[in-house]
């Protein structure tokens, strides 16, 4: 059984039979969960619809830095997106952060939205699902002074078992197609975050995210595809789907010397246990 902990069925170009055959392909798999991440209130609203529509289907909802400026401009709302988060299928805010390499939106524009959703997500005790690109140190900086990995926010979930079984605190903060280095990955666990790995894992001379992967315990890791991007191995170059997980789970196994049925427990219970499922 696998869950792939952030995926985009929602994605805007996808006509409804587009989705239509990502979801039988989605039944004919191991896969058993897929956590839709929305990125901006058309993609927000269409994740909550494909919760409704498929039972293995669950929803975060927030506004990607790319899509920030829409926010600046009054093209959105965040009211809308505290509205979409009310409902019972949806599970998390997300995904929200800062994106410094295409600079879509601008910098302090990113900044002002991110802060926002961060106290959005607090307010509401709700999961934060987390974009970073060449922003690494202040993604962590904001999270750490909006109160993500604060001891109140702690309080609001049940604390989860580490490695020797011993009860540590949850920030339930998942950083999503984690890219950053193994130190950036430790202080985050540190913090109470979860580590997601996707099909960069796969890819020749991904150096940096095979050792994330190695040094982070299993009990801290999700795997995910963020389909229809960063197709792993064998599959690279071909659009992304929630079946292909499989390859993602498989390499973690290879990394860190266990089986890959167990892997593929492990890392399902952590994405179940993040989001509440």
């Amino acid at each position: 059984m696998l869950f792939d902990a952030h995926a985009h069925i929602n994605e805007e170009s996808f006509s409804e039979e587009d989705r239509k055959k990502l979801a039988e392909a989605v039944e004919a798999s191991p896969v058993a969960y897929v956590m839709d991440g929305g990125s901006n209130i058309a993609t927000s609203r269409q994740a909550v619809r494909d919760a409704e529509t498929w039972e293995w289907c669950y929803a975060v909802v927030g506004v990607h830095p790319h899509d920030a400026k829409d926010l600046e401009s009054g093209a959105a709302t965040l009211e809308e997106i505290r509205s979409l988060a009310a409902h019972p299928r949806v599970k998390g805010i997300g995904e929200i952060g800062l994106d410094f390499y295409y600079d879509n939106s601008e910098r302090d524009v990113q900044r002002k939205w991110f802060r926002e959703q961060i106290r959005m997500a607090n307010e509401l005790s709700m999961p934060i699902v987390i974009h970073s690109r060449d922003a690494e140190q202040e993604t962590m900086e904001i999270l750490k002074e909006e109160g993500a990995f604060s001891r109140e926010r702690q309080s609001a979930f049940p604390a989860r078992k580490g490695p020797d079984g011993e009860e540590l605190p949850d920030s339930r903060v998942l950083i999503h197609c984690f890219s950053g280095s193994r130190e950036t990955a430790e202080q985050y666990v540190r913090l109470g975050a979860t580590i997601s790995i996707c099909g960069p894992v796969t890819f020749r001379n991904n150096r940096r995210t095979v050792e994330v992967a190695q040094a982070i315990p299993p009990e801290f890791l999700t795997v995910e595809t963020d389909s229809p991007y960063l197709a792993p191995e064998p599959k690279r170059g071909r659009p992304n789907m929630p079946p292909y997980v499989e390859y993602v789970a498989r390499r973690v196994a290879v990394l860190k010397g266990m089986s890959y049925e167990d892997v593929a427990a492990i890392t399902c219970e952590n994405a179940k246990r993040f989001y509440g499922i």
